[in-house]
């Protein structure tokens, strides 16, 4: 990842904190895109060659001069990965009991923001005919998730987002998959459930709670030339939960 330029959104903190981190150590140039821009800040100032950038992902003027800032400081983007996300503060429900104006939040940040920022960051790819699009869904989509079904719903469209512009991208040289994470303990983890700690453990071919990461090695390799011939693909990140 020797000075690629990859672009992290969501990556005040969490996971986006994480796949930012780990992309630097890498020897890449990082843009820390998040719309709380002093956790963005805090975050691009730990790392080597890093920006903070300020973005709402679901503003088509605020991502158009996201891209533009990271154009004038390195020239290019090479690597797009698609974090952000509505996960933290959300209560689980039945699905009857959740508002038309919560449901529309979670779609309007998970599906269509992510829809967005490819809008803003492909033809940049798409001119120099290279790059790498990492989208994050959830395992969740896999197994389904009770009092859960707007974000499930959500990152359900992630992966199949995921798999068609995939086909759209390929004569481009443009390889575009997913990671599902399996629950993961982040802050936001911890702060919505009483058991995070020990949440789906059992359940694991690898019996023991997830860390953010577990999850950030799976995204270099999609992001390096090693998986130049993958796309399309969603892999599943969680321990071995979804086939035990």
């Amino acid at each position: 990842m020797k000075d690629k330029i990859v672009v992290v959104t969501g990556a005040a903190g969490g996971l986006g904190k994480a796949f930012a981190e780990a992309f630097s150590n890498a020897g890449a140039k990082v843009a820390v895109c998040d719309k709380n821009i002093e956790g963005a800040k805090a975050t691009a100032n730990a790392l080597t060659n890093a920006i903070a950038v300020e973005v709402d992902i679901t503003n088509a003027e605020s991502l158009k001069q996201m891209t533009q800032t990271i154009l004038d400081t390195w020239g290019g983007i090479d690597v797009l990965v698609n974090n952000a996300a509505v996960y933290a503060g959300l209560e689980r429900k039945p699905f009857y009991e959740i508002s038309e104006k919560e449901w529309d939040l979670v779609m309007n940040v998970n599906v269509k923001g992510l829809w967005m920022v490819c809008k803003s960051v492909v033809p940049v790819m798409m001119e120099k005919k290279a790059g790498k699009i990492v989208n994050v869904a959830s395992a969740t989509f896999m197994s389904g998730s009770p009092n859960w079904s707007h974000y499930v719903a959500s990152k359900g469209a992630v992966i199949g987002f995921t798999r068609s512009i995939a086909k759209e991208l390929g004569d481009y040289n443009i390889n575009v998959n997913a990671i599902a994470p399996g629950f993961t303990l982040t802050q936001a983890s911890l702060d919505l459930m009483e058991n995070a700690q020990q949440y789906g453990v059992n359940r694991g071919a690898i019996k023991r709670p997830s860390s953010a990461e577990d999850i950030v090695g799976t995204a270099l390799y999609l992001a390096s030339s090693g998986s130049d011939f993958v796309t399309g693909q969603t892999i599943v990140v969680d321990g071995g939960k979804q086939f035990i």
